[in-house]
């Protein structure tokens, strides 16, 4: 036998160490990966939660009330009261769809768009007075569509009839 070859014993040990278990038997590495992946979708989910609490009751909620300030922003728009409901209306059901994890990617984009245009309403109907909230807000909306746009298969499934 060669010094360039090892007995057999040797090969498979060689090529495929064996990985030290941690104290739950699983192998210590993919305990770290596993609780780093853990808490990176509790994080993501509390920032949904948050995102959904902010839309639904700060934002839709005075529109859909028709709250003084909310009316007076779509009176000097002059959107009136169909904008201001139409408004609270799609940020409510954005609000509604960051808690669904099948919607949330869609809810994310959707509400993104729609900070879009608030931010461009802010810039030219307020002199840009708070032109940065919906820009702020948008970071957050697209990290939520991407780290979560493998969920939308569970709707495209549901939309097409399939069964998972």
């Amino acid at each position: 036998m060669s010094e360039t070859t090892a007995p057999a014993g040797r090969a498979a040990s060689a090529v495929a160490p064996t990985a030290v278990p941690g104290p739950t038997g699983v192998p210590a590495a993919r305990t770290k990966a596993t609780a780093r992946g853990k808490g990176a979708r509790i994080s993501l989910r509390a920032l949904q939660i948050a995102l959904a609490l902010f839309y639904g009751l700060a934002s839709a909620l005075p529109k859909l009330i028709a709250h003084p300030s909310a009316v007076e922003s779509f009176d000097t728009l002059g959107w009136g009261s169909a904008g201001m409901y139409t408004i609270g209306l799609l940020e409510l059901a954005g609000a509604v769809g960051l808690l669904i994890p099948a919607l949330a990617p869609l809810a994310a984009v959707s509400l993104g768009a729609l900070m879009v245009g608030a931010f461009i309403t802010q810039i030219t109907a307020f002199d840009g007075e708070y032109a940065a909230t919906p820009l702020i807000l948008i970071v957050p909306l697209a990290l939520i569509a991407w780290v979560r746009r493998h969920d939308a298969a569970g709707l495209t499934r549901l939309v097409r009839g399939r069964r998972a």
